[in-house]
């Protein structure tokens, strides 16, 4: 045992066991400790910082970090899927304190080149954070993603304003349906649905069956899978229920409405397979050092989101009231008059997803 006095206290620490430790080495091992004490550590804190001391390279703080994203994030694994595929394999096993200004700039470089801008500024955000957590810790004493900002990364953001016409939906489902080796009939329903009803792309693709009532017309949006946290009461018109009925034949008993059809850990459509199936289509493929051929013509590019604005920009031309058109998409109302009033506005909606389903119905 050691016996030592720090901030006026008596206080004592194991060395080690008699038999593992022989006096002389219990004196050097005393020596160095009181050392430690008279630059003005305190050994037992000294002794708990080591033993919990597990992170030695940039993966193990990542893992201490998103620890706490888990239980904080709703969507977690989107930090996760970009520092696994776009940061560890550069900085992953480096211990956090070697990791330089250039190393963050290498990351960066790579994203841009693949030319996406997106992630290359999700990539900077999560290194900042990641490295904040290590300043945090007292494992390094400056951040070396600090610097860096946007304009290094994939320039400013600006908002999507994409809204496809009633002259580019039948265009598009037409190419859909003479790709369907390619663009399956399952993705061709979904693009359908989420231009119809208006929902967010996961909210659809990872619906189950049970949240359904086909007989009722309803779906039933949990709060834990809406992206607002708002459970809503979607109603269904006649149209999305015909293709709900066959969607159910192809899903083959699944839990599921868009059950994977690949060995994968998830159980349902990927959250990247509609936008890959449609790039593919403009002939752009990530990964492939031969992109397939354009078969979207001089069609401007656009993106699953694209397909909820378009019904937005739809129920507007057909005269469906803003608010209802906002309740249709599950926005919150802004405001005194969202305070005050709560009326979900069904029946109206009702109505008017019937009338863009007559607008859809020769186009799709």
């Amino acid at each position: 045992m050691l016996r030592y006095t720090s901030n006026a206290k008596r206080k004592e620490m194991t060395l080690g066991k008699v038999e593992d430790l022989s006096l002389a080495d219990a004196r050097i091992k005393a020596a160095l400790q009181m050392k430690q004490l008279r630059e003005g550590l305190d050994l037992l804190v000294a002794k708990r910082r080591a033993e919990n001391g597990s992170i030695i390279c940039v993966d193990d703080l990542f893992n201490d970090w998103h620890e706490g994203n888990v239980k904080r994030l709703k969507h977690h694994h989107i930090p996760f899927r970009v520092y696994t595929k776009e940061i560890a394999p550069v900085i992953g096993q480096m211990k956090p304190a070697a990791v330089t200004g250039r190393d963050i700039r290498q990351v960066l470089r790579n994203i841009a080149d693949s030319n996406r801008p997106a992630v290359a500024n999700d990539a900077l955000m999560y290194c900042k954070q990641l490295f904040n957590h290590g300043i945090k810790l007292d494992i390094i004493s400056y951040n070396p993603a600090f610097a860096f900002s946007v304009n290094d990364a994939g320039g400013i953001e600006k908002s999507r304003d994409r809204a496809l016409t009633t002259d580019e939906l039948a265009f598009i489902f037409k190419k859909f349906r003479e790709e369907s080796d390619s663009f399956t009939r399952d993705n061709y329903l979904a693009c359908a649905l989420l231009v119809l009803l208006g929902v967010r792309k996961g909210e659809l693709t990872e619906a189950r069956w049970s949240e359904f009532d086909l007989e009722e017309k309803v779906w039933y949006l949990p709060q834990e899978r809406s992206k607002s946290r708002v459970a809503i009461d979607i109603p269904l018109p006649d149209l999305a229920i015909q293709w709900l009925n066959e969607l159910k034949v192809r899903a083959f008993g699944s839990d599921y409405v868009f059950p994977n059809r690949r060995a994968s850990k998830a159980p349902h459509m990927g959250s990247d397979t509609l936008n890959r199936a449609i790039s593919k289509l403009f002939g752009r493929e990530p990964g492939r050092a031969v992109q397939p051929e354009n078969k979207m013509g001089d069609l401007e590019h656009f993106t699953v989101h694209d397909l909820r604005r378009t019904c937005r920009s739809l129920l507007a031309s057909l005269g469906v009231p803003g608010h209802v058109a906002e309740r249709c998409l599950n926005h919150s109302i802004k405001g005194v008059e969202g305070i005050y009033n709560r009326h979900d506005y069904f029946d109206e909606r009702r109505e008017a997803l019937e009338l863009l389903a007559a607008k859809l119905a020769p186009l799709i």
